[in-house]
């Protein structure tokens, strides 16, 4: 279905509309779905976070990078030290979809100095999941609970730097 849909950009966008801001945009939820519409602002990045629940990503317009992560230690963060390592990466362009089971830790960024577009969809609840999840500090890959609150005021943030650039014709 993501596979689908994303071969064809510009279906997407009739339906969904031209991206101008960056955001996150529920487009369905319940308990046992959610599908989402992330609009990722330029040179923005996302701490790394897991889902507890498998995840397919599909991009429409942009670039997505993501870096993938395991867990080193004993993932406590005792006396700062990281509780995560770099395993890998992968870098996905329009059409292009990745599946990402319910265990894994990624961090993702939009390297491009325009905005990113990608529909992405959970198997489950994402907003408030009843299982907690994490996110770890991106300086010091420290574990801590995942706030949605954050991750919402990262896409705000990196939003309005990308509208003030806009604005000043840079």
């Amino acid at each position: 279905m993501v596979s689908e849909a994303t071969a064809d950009p510009s279906s997407i966008i009739k339906e969904l509309g031209e991206p101008t801001e960056a955001g996150v945009f529920p487009i369905y939820n319940d308990d046992d779905l959610t599908i989402i519409n992330f609009i990722w602002a330029p040179y923005m990045t996302l701490l790394p976070h897991n889902h507890n629940m498998f995840a397919v990503i599909g991009i429409y317009g942009g670039r997505e990078d993501n870096v993938f992560w395991r867990r080193i230690g004993d993932g406590a963060g005792n006396n700062g030290s990281p509780d995560l390592e770099a395993a890998g990466a992968d870098s996905m362009g329009p059409g292009q979809v990745a599946t990402m089971g319910k265990d894994i830790i990624h961090s993702v960024a939009n390297p491009l100095p325009k905005l990113t577009s990608a529909i992405h969809v959970y198997g489950g609840i994402f907003f408030e999941p009843p299982i907690p999840r994490s996110q770890w500090n991106h300086e010091t890959l420290v574990h801590e609970p995942w706030d949605m609150d954050q991750t919402r005021a990262t896409f705000r943030e990196a939003g309005i730097r990308y509208e003030a650039g806009v604005a000043a014709g840079v």
